[in-house]
């Protein structure tokens, strides 16, 4: 009976292997040079949208730190003539739902409506609006100013924003990486409404866009689209860049007082660029090392042998260029020295020996078996394919992602570790210290 239940386990999983393995995704370029990755599926009367820009914090200028967020952020609250509260209502009144967010790389807008003809035909005007004519209005402009600041000065009092922003301060000393995305209190006091148009206008570029289009609408009628979105963005034959991480900082052991119960702790060092050969040795690596939750080998020596923490974690941030590994715990102010010896002892023992052979077929079969829920709705295939995308991956990316998780040894995984990390030059963050 048991052996039945695993087979039909077996046959489930490459049953939802094969069913996002058939993904066929449609690419072009527009006239003005946007890239176009399309899905068409009609099972849903929902269409997605997302459109992602060269536009994310590490293009801020030196001094207004948070440029990029604020941008984005003011691009939803007036445009074309629309006030915020209009612009809202309108997008509500057709079960219409616009969203985005700016990371380190890159800034993005997503939409979602309903696909029959009134209802996506208004979203779409409603959404060139935001990402062709944004207002920036004064008025509001100084509100939401006024508001982030309010926010990171209550933020800087929480150990996990002191923690957060000292660790990529620490790793990526002026690099771009290493300011937060909000920006700071002083930056921000200088912004005006001319440095949001002129952002705008340097980085919203057509020539620079990916427009990703997954739902129910046919292909001519999503080349219309790419093509009405990518007409209305500022033109240029701009290439932005992001510079490489040459040489990597080394703060130590950086301790922060703090009057909090518990020691913050978080360890790393710049890493992984997307679309590097060693990502999948890390990727899977990684899972057996702290990426795995309660069956990862970080929770089992600081957590199950030693009760010192609650939770402990790493995982691998791969960017444009060198993302970050970073390692987290929090534990016990007077217990941080020895759950930091065990984390160190525990990293530096995987990269010499490696995972086992166990461990290495176990976290095969979870990253495998879990990939379909990546990909189980539109919104998260959108999601994906933008990814893919931005950061120029190959279409075949997600069909191939199995084989590339299967395909990974445990030499593999020794090789890329001991390249890419070296144990005694991970930078250590704990606020909170005794």
């Amino acid at each position: 009976m048991f052996i039945k239940i695993i087979q039909l386990i077996f046959l489930f999983v490459c049953f939802q292997q094969n069913s996002f393995a058939t993904l066929k995704i449609n690419t072009w370029e527009t006239k003005e040079g946007a890239k176009v990755l399309f899905v068409e599926n009609h099972d849903l009367p929902i269409l997605d949208i997302n459109v992602n820009f060269f536009a994310g914090s590490a293009q801020d200028p030196n001094g207004k730190e948070g440029l990029a967020h604020l941008t984005h952020h003011l691009m939803n609250l007036g445009a074309g003539g629309i006030n915020e509260e209009k612009l809202a209502n309108q997008f509500s009144d057709i079960g219409a739902a616009i969203g985005g967010d700016v990371d380190l790389d890159r800034a993005y807008f997503k939409l979602r409506t309903l696909s029959s003809s009134v209802q996506k035909d208004k979203a779409l005007s409603l959404f060139k609006y935001v990402i062709h004519a944004p207002d920036f209005p004064v008025p509001v402009l100084n509100r939401e100013r006024d508001r982030i600041i309010a926010s990171i000065k209550q933020s800087m009092t929480q150990p996990e924003t002191i923690a957060n922003l000292a660790f990529m301060k620490s790793l990526y000393g002026d690099h771009p990486y290493a300011h937060d995305e909000a920006g700071d209190i002083n930056s921000l006091q200088k912004m005006n409404q001319a440095d949001l148009k002129q952002f705008y206008k340097n980085y919203y570029l057509s020539s620079e866009a990916s427009i990703v289009i997954v739902g129910d609408v046919n292909a001519d009628e999503a080349k219309k689209i790419s093509e009405s979105i990518s007409q209305g963005l500022p033109q240029g034959n701009t290439k932005h860049n992001i510079a490489s991480v040459i040489n990597q900082n080394y703060a130590g052991v950086k301790k922060i007082q703090h009057p909090a119960k518990q020691a913050h702790i978080l360890m790393g060092m710049p890493v992984l660029k997307r679309g590097e050969k060693d990502y999948f040795p890390l990727y899977v690596g990684n899972y057996i090392l702290g990426g795995g939750g309660f069956v990862s080998r970080l929770t089992e020596e600081v957590r199950e042998k030693k009760g010192l923490v609650y939770s402990v974690y790493s995982y691998f941030m791969p960017l444009y260029v060198e993302g970050p590994l970073e390692i987290g715990l929090q534990t016990k102010k007077e217990q941080a020295d020895e759950a930091l010896s065990i984390v160190n002892s525990t990293i530096k023992k995987f990269i010499d020996e490696g995972p086992t052979e166990k461990e290495l077929t176990a976290a095969k079969q979870n990253l495998v078996g879990g990939f379909p829920l990546r990909l189980d709705s539109n919104a998260k295939i959108v999601d994906y394919l933008s990814m893919i995308a931005f950061y120029k991956l190959p279409i075949s990316y997600i069909d191939n992602y199995i084989s590339e998780i299967n395909k990974v040894t445990i030499d593999q995984i020794k090789m890329a570790f001991k390249s890419k990390i070296d144990p005694n030059k991970l930078t250590t963050i704990i606020v909170g210290a005794e």
